[in-house]
């Protein structure tokens, strides 16, 4: 059988309830944009039993979507502690006898992973290092798409197209709320001066990379903007180690502003979802609002809206 033939029956020929394993380690938009290509498969095959693997710290991105059936952790630490994490992971991925181990990462650890999985069909892009480990290389998502440009939920979903899934629209990315994080917020903004009933937006003025981060007084002249033009209150979110944007956001503004610092993903996805709008930088938390269905504007510096912005590109607004 021709190799492209080969590759594209591998998933019309998974027998009923066959298990995949999806390695797909991080970052936080790399996973919500996922879920595109998660839901086209469900869709399609609901028999297939689809466990995913993704470092613990966003696991959450991943909770309570219908789409997956398991999150599994890679193993973490450091030392002998990673060592035997790791050594666990593995055994807990080699009992479950996954029929395909799709790899969507591509580093060190997904490949050691890949190549460990016992899976009995292995799969990942051909500029992948480690081609040896795989009974199907990918091409490049631009062949397959048979586009110049591919935005990372393509990307990310050509790679089930080229194994056999039905070539479909790509859905919106989704992210899910459970009621226990709704009722936690509740309570949070009243403690952030914020009644039950009112509108408020957010605004997350950091971003992985300098290059990706707008100015500080320009998130503070938006902000009070918002305050005093709209009568919309502001909530300014950062994460963990991040607090020295929000500190110049208040400097630049010269007040004191209402502080997010370092939420739960869980936690983070509530106040998201009540959010009238979201702004901010080229980053997880512009996809994490643009899954859960809200209006944004998201501002790039150096990467490229083509590729990473909002999915799918209606939703959101590009500076």
């Amino acid at each position: 059988m021709p190799r492209q033939e080969f590759a594209a029956s591998i998933l019309p020929s998974l027998p009923p309830n066959a298990r995949i394993l999806i390695i797909r380690l991080r970052s936080i938009g790399d996973i919500v944009l996922l879920t595109p290509a998660l839901r086209l498969l469900k869709d399609w095959r609901p028999d297939l039993r689809v466990s995913v693997v993704i470092e613990s710290r966003f696991r959450e991105l991943l909770e309570n979507n219908p789409d997956v059936d398991e999150v599994l952790d890679p193993g973490h630490g450091s030392g002998w502690t990673k060592l035997a994490s790791r050594a666990r992971a593995v055994r807990e991925i080699r009992r479950r006898e996954f029929a395909l181990c799709l790899n969507l990462h591509g580093g060190p650890t997904s490949s050691l992973l890949t190549s460990w999985s016992g899976a009995r069909c292995k799969a990942g892009f051909e500029h992948f290092r480690r081609r040896g480990i795989y009974q199907v290389l990918i091409p490049d998502a631009r062949t397959i798409l048979n586009q110049p440009v591919i935005h990372t939920a393509e990307h990310q979903a050509s790679a089930f197209f080229h194994l056999g899934l039905p070539r479909k629209d790509i859905p919106r990315a989704r992210l899910f709320v459970a009621p226990a994080e709704e009722a936690a917020w509740k309570d949070k903004r009243v403690a952030l001066g914020l009644p039950p009933e009112r509108d408020y937006a957010v605004i997350h003025p950091t971003a992985l990379y300098a290059t990706k981060q707008w100015a500080a007084e320009n998130f503070a002249r938006l902000g009070a903007n918002l305050e005093n033009e709209m009568s919309l209150p502001v909530i300014y979110s950062c994460g963990p180690g991040e607090s020295v944007v929000l500190d110049a956001v208040e400097k630049a503004g010269a007040t004191s502003v209402r502080r997010l610092e370092s939420p739960g993903l869980k936690q983070f996805a509530a106040v998201l979802a009540g959010a009238r709008i979201f702004i901010g930088n080229d980053s997880g938390p512009a996809h994490m609002a643009a899954a859960l269905g809200r209006p944004g504007v998201v501002i790039f510096g150096s990467s490229s809206s083509r590729i990473w912005g909002p999915w799918p590109p209606s939703i959101g607004g590009r500076v």
